[in-house]
């Protein structure tokens, strides 16, 4: 039985498009043979920045015969129904069978199609895979109609067995498939024929291409770890940070830098997301805590073994947190305000000029009613009411900040930094961390009390205003995330030993 290895080599993939495809391309071909007739003993899926890679074992070489019977129109129908079953069938009419049925004589087709050879279906099924590729967005280029996620430069398909490979004749518009591809684009750019998919990964080693994703991301985290511990420190653990970083690349080379000192006080959770959302670096963190350096990934290797690499990247690095310096300056000015005004007070101003939802009125408009409704449930949960209610008033001060201007991702943390800067309670700044929790079914549950006062008064909020309006969450959408706050709601409740009834929740707000 043949095996099938299919590559087809474009430029770079988008790495948060590559698990998605490798997926597609599996079950498209795969089912595609399947329905045409072959089967196969296993099927294997690859991909890097540059290439879609798909293996098949023990495919069969060639389909079934089908014999197939069709039932047709009575012997008496008109004679446009008769024509019309002929061409659906491809016979002529005395190739047909009449056969006595309930309602008298019917024509019968008997259509049978002798088994088709593997190269001739595989072609079929992988030019409709490419024409028909469900890429999220996709591209035109030239003067053809293909579309790809980014131009298709070549496809490589052949069977091969035992007694050696056979290209299959594969043809998408320009492009006509062969037996050869190429490795690194910098460090082996010369073209090679390969026979098998063991010699096409051979082959791919030597020229610089790790196949397979799994072995790029063990590979970089390897490195990562043995890099800063030979330096005393530890890399901070980010999977999601990981697989996209091993689909950027073909064969990673892993660098450390450091922070330039400068750039230390700020705060770790600032460090990081500056790091991650721009550089895609990984966060280097030393024996005392502090985040210090930097692991980032290269695509090749160079002479001086990724000193002008590493130079670079410190370089931009400096430049991305010149900016979030810039910005915690700036922010901390305004929350450190005069003690004889109100805290964070341009900030708190602002939100009226956010507008929260047209029928609900702006942000300032939603922080009052938060803050009454914290008040009011502070009793409930063990909390200060006045610390309740002051917490509620700031928590979503950070909003208007420079820095989740931003980081969008760090509200909430950013409120916690500010509120301490502005000499309020430690509570109050824990509240403006955690009134957001939990987002997700992983997340921690508060537990301080004004914290659960005013996560529980936000979330209240968002659902007694929305079903006041008319905006309840369906079977098919949820626009407003009005689950995760009921489903926030119970996990507070339960969480923290709170007693408290659904009347008493749905009564609570000034939509109720």
């Amino acid at each position: 039985m043949p095996d099938l290895l299919l590559e087809l080599f474009s430029e770079e993939i988008p790495a948060r498009m590559q698990a998605r495809a490798r997926e597609d391309l599996k079950k498209l071909v795969t089912d595609g043979l399947v329905e045409a007739g072959l089967t196969y003993a296993g099927a294997g899926v690859f991909s890097t920045p540059r290439r879609l890679v798909l293996a098949i074992e023990g495919l069969t070489s060639e389909s079934r015969p089908v014999r197939e019977e069709r039932k047709g129109p009575k012997s008496d129908a008109p004679e446009a129904a008769i024509e019309g079953f002929l061409r659906s069938t491809g016979l002529t009419r005395d190739q047909l069978d009449l056969r006595d049925d309930k309602k008298g004589q019917v024509f019968f087709a008997v259509v049978e199609r002798p088994g088709r050879a593997a190269p001739v279906i595989v072609a079929e099924v992988v030019e409709h895979v490419i024409r028909n590729f469900p890429w999220p967005k996709s591209m035109r280029w030239g003067n053809g109609a293909l579309r790809w996620v980014r131009p298709l430069q070549s496809i490589l398909c052949i069977l091969g067995d035992e007694g050696g490979a056979e290209v299959v004749p594969v043809v998408v518009d320009h492009l006509t498939a062969g037996n050869t591809t190429c490795g690194h684009r910098f460090l082996a750019p010369t073209r090679f024929a390969v026979s098998s998919f063991d010699d096409y990964t051979a082959k791919l080693r030597r020229a610089f291409v790790m196949l397979d994703s799994a072995e790029r991301e063990a590979h970089i985290w390897n490195d990562a770890t043995n890099l800063t511990f030979a330096s005393g420190m530890d890399v901070v653990p980010d999977a999601g940070l990981l697989t996209e970083v091993a689909g950027l690349v073909e064969w990673p080379v892993v660098l450390m830098g450091k922070i330039d000192e400068a750039f230390l006080g700020l705060p770790a959770e600032v460090l990081q997301t500056s790091m991650r959302e721009h550089q895609k670096f990984f966060s280097v963190r030393a024996k005392s805590g502090r985040i210090e350096g930097f692991v980032t990934v290269a695509n090749t290797v160079t002479r001086d073994h990724g000193a002008t690499i590493l130079a670079g990247n410190q370089k931009v690095l400096s430049a991305r947190l010149s900016d979030a310096k810039f910005f915690w300056e700036n922010d901390l000015r305004v929350a450190k305000a005069d003690p004889d005004s109100k805290p964070m007070g341009d900030w708190l101003d602002g939100l009226s000029a956010v507008t929260f939802h047209n029928k609900l009125g702006s942000q300032a408009d939603r922080v009052a009613r938060i803050a009454a409704l914290a008040r009011e449930i502070a009793p409930l949960v063990g909390a200060d009411a006045d610390l309740a209610e002051q917490a509620a008033r700031v928590a979503k001060a950070d909003l208007r900040s420079a820095m989740v201007g931003e980081f969008p991702e760090l509200q909430g943390l950013m409120g916690m930094y500010y509120a301490r800067a502005a000499g309020m309670p430690e509570a109050v700044a824990l509240a403006a961390r955690d009134h957001y929790a939990p987002v997700g079914p992983t997340d921690a549950v508060p537990s301080d009390p004004v914290s659960v006062a005013v996560a529980l008064a936000d979330k209240i909020d968002t659902l007694t205003g929305f079903w006041a309006i008319d905006e309840e969450p369906t079977g098919s959408k949820d626009p407003f995330a009005l689950r995760r706050a009921a489903l926030g709601v119970i996990r507070l409740v339960l969480g923290n030993g709170v007693r408290v009834s659904a009347s008493d929740i749905s009564r609570f707000g000034f939509f109720a």
